[in-house]
């Protein structure tokens, strides 16, 4: 499995950008990865979240998960993105933070 995170917007707009692959992590990484994917359906998110309401200066994410289900996308605002989808989020983004 491999998970590629845009983040993009803001104040600054400044555009980041977190991937990561289970196969170059430890085992016990990886399944804890694949169960947090697992576990915000991400395949059954649709491919554009809409914003509820206005935003200021709000991040903007692209998410991509490619699996042996295929591939797919999910762009959502920082304030769209489900709950259930967030502890994948964080999970990339402080694994990208280690050295």
């Amino acid at each position: 499995m491999k998970i590629d995170i845009e983040r993009s917007g803001g104040f600054a707009g400044i555009s980041q950008s977190h991937s990561i692959s289970t196969e170059q992590l430890p085992a016990e990484q990886a399944q804890t990865l694949r169960g947090l994917v697992d576990a915000s359906d991400f395949y059954e998110l649709p491919s554009v979240i809409p914003s509820a309401g206005p935003e200021r200066d709000p991040f903007q994410y692209k998410i991509t998960v490619e699996s042996e289900r295929g591939t797919h996308t999910v762009q959502a605002g920082e304030a769209a993105v489900p709950p259930r989808l967030q502890p994948v989020l964080d999970w990339v983004k402080n694994s990208a933070r280690k050295p």
